[in-house]
This record gives C-alpha cells, structure tokens and sequence, in this order.
C-alpha cells in the first residue's frame, strides 16, 4: 500500500530500507522522502518503520557472516 502519497512511498519500499540497514526514521525521511512534505504519513511510515526494523535480521559486521568450514574425516 502507499504510505507516502506525496513522495509514492509504500509500505515495501520502507520495509526494504529497514531491512538493508536503515538505522533510523530520520535516515529513511533523507534516503526516500517519505514524511517529508505534508507530514500526514508521519505516524503511518514511523509504524511500518519499526515494525520492519524489529523483524529485520540484526547486522552484527563481519561476526554474522555464514561461512561453511570444511572439516577433514
């Protein structure tokens, strides 16, 4: 759905920033313009925001990297 009339900013758009490491709101509002015209999205965006942030997988640098060990018989 569109969260974000005047920018087109829809509720996928918002869950892919919170997913690819967007640390916050005011990143989001700079990266996609969401909330940043008329503010009636505000509320909205900020709850399809943090839901998408707590459900993102954490990112926790080069430590969460999967890398399969081989191991010798």
């Amino acid at each position: 759905m569109i969260v974000c009339v005047c920018q087109r900013v829809s509720d996928r758009d918002i869950e892919r920033h919170a997913h690819n490491g967007c640390a916050s709101f005011d990143e989001l509002q700079m990266d996609s313009g969401v909330a940043s015209c008329c503010g009636r999205c505000t509320d909205c965006a900020r709850s399809v925001f943090e839901a998408a942030r707590s459900a993102a997988p954490k990112q926790h640098g080069i430590a969460s990297l999967h890398i399969p060990i081989a191991v010798a018989a």
